[in-house]
């Protein structure tokens, strides 16, 4: 009654390079929720994901820090309404000085982006722009700076 149950053996058959990437020290391969026991298909899918939001934060970021220190575009925002982009408050606030139609606009790029130049269906993380413009050849350098990428995109 007493005797200890015996464990599932789980399979993840993965590939070790996925696998290498992105797992530094001192977590190594950070897994709080089990899913690489729980769901291994599903891994590339989740990288290619943390790779890309961790792309899109780091961008985002940047804009923040910019738009902190008071560094705008000359001209107007909306000329109809008589907005330059100066007018925009920093913070929060920001946002809701945008017009709807410049909302819209953004969203509109945010799906031709998903969908058309960077697809959740493409795993590689290479998206046919480079490394600040420049294709990386050696592999070692390439997994260097993706783990790079993806520690900074979780940071």
């Amino acid at each position: 009654a007493f005797a200890p149950s015996k464990q599932a053996a789980f399979n993840t058959a993965l590939n070790v390079n996925e696998l290498e990437l992105g797992a530094t020290a001192p977590l190594g391969v950070y897994d709080p929720l089990g899913w690489l026991d729980n769901e291994p298909e599903s891994f590339e899918r989740r990288r290619a994901v943390e790779r890309k939001h961790g792309r899109v934060a780091m961008a985002a970021i940047v804009g923040c820090i910019v738009h902190n220190n008071h560094i705008t575009f000359d001209g107007y925002l909306s000329p109809s309404q008589n907005l330059k982009f100066s007018d925009v408050p920093t913070g929060v606030d920001g946002i809701r000085a945008i017009p709807t139609a410049g909302l819209l606009q953004i969203l509109f790029f945010f799906a031709l982006v998903e969908l058309a130049w960077m697809p959740a269906s493409d795993y590689s993380g290479d998206y046919g722009v480079g490394y600040f413009g420049k294709d990386i050849k050696d592999p070692a350098e390439k997994a260097r700076k993706l783990n790079v990428e993806l520690n900074n995109g979780r940071a």
